[in-house]
């Protein structure tokens, strides 16, 4: 898989992959006009708009071309949080056809190289409390519940729980 930062021409291979994993996953969790609402144009818009404005970091997973995954990072966006400290893992998204594939874990490998080269000692992302196979990954993944938690209204409240770990700077070579 080769990871490299996203085009404003990825907007619609973006959008695809966001909404095709957004109803996977929260399928159960989020309400059916909730998900229905989720559409590709939409997403390809805002992603436009996102790619066009630079106000966050996003990068493609593609195997042989063909997008299959990205992620979206930045700094911490929570008020108690140290933005020049704390980095966040804004999203992981993985085309469904290919969760369980070490996809994710080599993005969520990527987004950790990426904070730490940016100087954060800390990442940070919310996970819904009953999404259990994203909560199963980031602990995998050495994150944990740091206590933080809010709700987010998908056509009904959620309770979400931000996940935190620190970031180990990479080992220095010696001259």
């Amino acid at each position: 898989m080769e990871i490299r930062p996203a085009r404003f021409s990825d907007a619609p291979a973006l959008a695809r992959v966001h909404v095709d994993s957004w109803r996977a996953a929260y399928s159960g969790l989020a309400t059916d006009s909730q998900l229905q609402s989720f559409t590709y144009a939409r997403r390809e818009e805002r992603f436009r708009q996102s790619l066009a404005a630079g106000a966050e970091e996003t990068y493609l997973g593609t195997v042989a071309g063909e997008v299959i995954g990205f992620l979206t990072l930045g700094a911490a966006r929570d008020p108690d949080l140290a933005p020049d400290r704390t980095g966040e893992i804004w999203g992981i998204y993985i085309s469904p056809d290919n969760w369980r594939t070490g996809i994710g874990t080599r993005l969520a490998d990527e987004a950790e190289r990426l904070l730490t080269s940016q100087g954060y000692g800390d990442a940070v992302l919310w996970v819904l409390q009953d999404n259990r196979r994203a909560r199963r990954f980031y602990e995998a993944m050495g994150f944990s519940p740091d206590g933080g938690s809010k709700f987010i209204d998908w056509g009904k409240p959620l309770k979400a729980v931000r996940y935190r770990k620190a970031l180990q700077p990479a080992p220095q070579n010696d001259p």
